[in-house]
């Protein structure tokens, strides 16, 4: 059987929230999402609810030409494709629907974001952070294996799965304009 293609997308888009994850960590990538096609309308994460308001946060479906993106026009990314199996990919997908199916009741956990600050999760119910959220998926769909817990998991720890192939480093507006024949 033929593989399917996941992607995760490592984001910066330059908020005040990004800044500071960036003074911390010194990573040049601070946010990340997961999209099952290269046309990165539809990325899964834990981010602003709202574009416009960053005090309310939690699982969001997210578009590289629009919301945050769109609002922040100098975010920067790097993509990568992940190969899985059939198997791997819907175990993926049955995880993520058993989220999006209670949306609404889950939270962006900024104390969560302390936690990694301090080396110790906070785990609250129902409160993820991005990499923490992405984590959590890709160890439950047998694509990702770490020592680290995903509450303390930081989006340049994701980049550490092996089976990874680059796809695009830049401006997050460009993407499309570079890559025209890779929308669906």
């Amino acid at each position: 059987m033929k593989n399917k293609d996941i992607y995760l997308v490592f984001s910066n888009t330059g908020t005040l929230l990004a800044r500071c994850i960036n003074f911390y960590t010194k990573d040049p990538y601070v946010h990340v999402s997961l999209s099952f096609d290269n046309s990165f309308k539809k990325m899964y994460s834990f981010g602003r609810v709202f574009p416009l308001i960053p005090f309310i946060g939690g699982l969001v479906e997210e578009n590289l030409q629009d919301g945050v993106y769109k609002r922040f026009q100098n975010s920067r990314c790097v993509i990568y494709k992940i190969s899985v199996d059939n198997n791997q990919y819907n175990l993926l997908k049955k995880e993520l629907e058993s989220f999006l199916k209670e949306q609404k009741k889950y939270k962006y956990s900024l104390l969560g974001l302390i936690g990694v600050a301090l080396q110790k999760p906070i785990k609250r119910d129902n409160h993820y952070f991005c990499s923490e959220f992405i984590s959590h998926l890709l160890i439950k769909s047998n694509i990702y294996d770490s020592d680290k817990i995903p509450g303390l998991t930081k989006p340049s720890d994701l980049l550490d799965i092996n089976h990874k192939e680059f796809v695009y480093e830049g401006l997050a507006y460009e993407y499309h304009s570079k890559y025209p024949n890779l929308m669906y």
